[in-house]
């Protein structure tokens, strides 16, 4: 019988030589191939240790910024929108106006383009003259029928904006379709 080490929770992995290696660990489920392992070559000189090969590319950045900003400045330019208002602006004023909205606030949804918290601005009614509902031929009428009211979200980092259905809208819609 072999033994294996999974390399992320350091288990023994005994396997029987019959049925063959394990795929993956039966403790952490992690992938036993190389998919998830890093194997280092533990019998190097010390000048070797010194300068370690990597077997991947990566850009080295240029200036001497910390790790977490490095993702900021090379977001796309959409998660960067704010950033344009820095000089005419007190972003740091907004920032804290922002955390008192969102405290004030029952549901705090993520952007989705972004990840920054979204302000919820107002809410919108459906009507009738301005919504055509789809009608499903097995419910023998629409999936939600009109009047209904939307909560609008915007994004405070890239102020996309988003539409969720308010919550007793949300309960009609449930109660419709689980009839």
């Amino acid at each position: 019988m072999e033994t294996t080490v999974c390399p992320w929770c350091q288990t023994e992995i005994v396997w029987d030589e019959e049925l063959g290696p394990e795929s993956e660990c039966p403790h952490c489920q992690n992938e036993l191939n190389e998919y998830r392992t890093l194997n280092i070559d533990i019998d190097t000189e010390e000048d070797e240790l010194a300068t370690p090969k990597l077997s991947h590319t990566y850009d080295e950045p240029t200036s001497i910024e910390p790790f977490w900003e490095q993702d900021i400045i090379n977001a796309p330019v959409a998660f960067r929108a704010l950033d344009k208002y820095e000089s005419s602006h007190d972003l740091m004023n907004y920032e804290e106006m922002v955390e008192k909205v969102l405290d004030q606030q029952e549901e705090v949804p993520e952007c989705p383009i972004c990840h920054e918290y979204m302000l919820l601005t107002g809410q919108q009614q459906i009507t009738d003259s301005n919504f055509q509902p789809t009608k499903v031929s097995f419910l023998q009428s629409a999936v939600l029928q009109p009047p209904f009211t939307v909560d609008i979200y915007v994004c405070s980092g890239c102020f996309h904006v988003h539409n969720t259905l308010c919550e007793a809208d949300r309960l009609r819609l449930i109660e419709g379709l689980s009839k």
